[in-house]
């Protein structure tokens, strides 16, 4: 059997890599506004975003449709 390349552009991406390349491509005030969560507001970091993002399930999502989204301007 042939390994085929999995189509969930989700696959192997770690959170710690959409959070930066989210903040990277929008920055956190931009996340703040397109996300209403208080890491992304409140003296924001990767670090301080991924320890939320970690324990709320509903918020990881949003940030997950978010790159998601953002995939074809990456």
């Amino acid at each position: 059997m042939e390994n085929q390349p999995s189509k969930d552009p989700m696959h192997g991406i770690t959170l710690k890599v959409i959070v930066e390349q989210l903040e990277s491509y929008y920055g956190f005030d931009t996340l703040a506004e397109l996300i209403n969560i208080k890491c992304f507001k409140s003296n924001p970091s990767v670090k301080s975003s991924l320890t939320f993002l970690r324990k709320t399930d509903w918020a990881r999502k949003k940030v997950e449709e978010l790159y998601i989204k953002t995939l074809p301007k990456f």
